[in-house]
Parts: C-alpha cells; sequence; structure tokens
C-alpha cells in the first residue's frame, strides 16, 4: 500500500494541490483532513494498478471528486431528483467504460453515471477506445478505476456486465446485469457490433430513467 512518505516530492505537492481544490469545491462535504485522506486512499487504489504513474495524480483528483460527487447526493437525500447509474464490469477497460461514453453523450446533464471495476485493469482496452471514436465518442481521457462505497451508495441503479460474484450488492439498490460480451482480446468488428449494443441498451435506460429530452436519434 503506498503511504504519503513513500511519495515523491513532486506528487506531494501536487496531491496537496488537489486537497485543496476539492476542499474549496466541496467546503460542506468533508473536512480537509477527511479529503485529504478520500484522495490519498484515491491515489492508492489507481496506484496499485496503473501501467502508467504520470497520471496518477490527475486520475487520482477525478476518482476523488465523484466519490465527493457521491457524497453530496447522498446528502441531498429524498430531495434529489436527478437519476444515477454505476456501471460496472471486472476490469473496467472495455464494456463499462462504452456504457459510459454512450451514458454522457447521450444524457448530457439529465443525468449522472459513474464507472467502476472489481479488478481494474491498467489501461483501458484501445479497440473500445477506438470503436467509440468511430461514433464522435471520446472515451480516451477515461481510466480503469475501482468501484467506491460512496459511489454505489449514491447511484439509483446498478449495471452489472459480466462481473458475477466479484460485483458489490447492496441492499435497496436496483441492479441490472447486461449479458453484454468482453471486447477484451476482440477484433474491431466484433468491438463495433458491442459498441452498437451498448448504444441500444443505454437508449432503453434512458428512456426507462427519464433522461432522454437532448437527443432523438445517432448525431
Amino acid at each position: 500500500m503506498t503511504d504519503w512518505e513513500s511519495l515523491s516530492k513532486e506528487h506531494k505537492v501536487q496531491l496537496n494541490h488537489v486537497v485543496t481544490l476539492l476542499h474549496r469545491k466541496y467546503p460542506d462535504v468533508l473536512s480537509r483532513e477527511s479529503i485529504a485522506g478520500l484522495v490519498m486512499d484515491s491515489y492508492t487504489r489507481l496506484a496499485a494498478r496503473a501501467k502508467v504513474t504520470k497520471w496518477l495524480v490527475p486520475f487520482a483528483e477525478r476518482l476523488a471528486g465523484e466519490r465527493l460527487q457521491a457524497l453530496t447526493l447522498l446528502e441531498e437525500g429524498a430531495a434529489r431528483t436527478i437519476p444515477t447509474v454505476l456501471f460496472l464490469c471486472t476490469h473496467n477497460a472495455g464494456r463499462s467504460q462504452m456504457a459510459l461514453g454512450w451514458f454522457h453523450h447521450l444524457a448530457g446533464d439529465n443525468a449522472i453515471a459513474w464507472s467502476g471495476g472489481s479488478e481494474p485493469a491498467g489501461e483501458l482496452n484501445p479497440v473500445a477506445v477506438k470503436a467509440m471514436d468511430e461514433v464522435g465518442i471520446d472515451i480516451s481521457k477515461g481510466f480503469p478505476k475501482p468501484w467506491t462505497d460512496e459511489v454505489l451508495a449514491a447511484a439509483h441503479i446498478v449495471i452489472t456486465m459480466g462481473c458475477g460474484d466479484s460485483c458489490p450488492i447492496l441492499p435497496g439498490k436496483d441492479y441490472e446485469e447486461w449479458e453484454v460480451s468482453d471486447p477484451d482480446g476482440q477484433p474491431l468488428e466484433v468491438v463495433e457490433a458491442i459498441r452498437d449494443d451498448l448504444e441500444t441498451r443505454v437508449r432503453d435506460l434512458l428512456v426507462r430513467i427519464g433522461a432522454t429530452d437532448i437527443w432523438s436519434g445517432r448525431e
């Protein structure tokens, strides 16, 4: 496990800056000390599997930001009306990232979605990235990450894809298992078919959760 003392001086400075930024953005959610712990925990989780360490700090900032966003939504409780979805697969490198890409593209600000994996890979599936780019959706800035308790608790619907018993189960959540083929190791034409399957599923999901008013067809 990574600890503060083992970090490089550069990463210490960068992470302190991240803590300051997140505390300014979410001043009423957690104390600065607690946000620092959340940032360090996010960094540690990503560092365990990262293949390219130069992106660890910005990725940790984004993961910690998602967790703080989820905590904010949880605080709103019954007053919250915006639907939230969590896409889960094993490696968070292909299917769940593609589904998230479609969701963000089609839902805009009408709904919130996150993704995660039970055993996150070290990098995104490049063929999945290429297939999504073909339809004008850039998922290359995403990164495999673990699911977290905060995000799981804040999600209204949890979509699982092939992670079986390793996917977290929280009583009271609406779970759906999507039987979508794994793009790992598949050629582009197979991944394109998976991409189109996910588009259909995400569009149907958006209809069901009432987040459909910004789109009418593939752009």
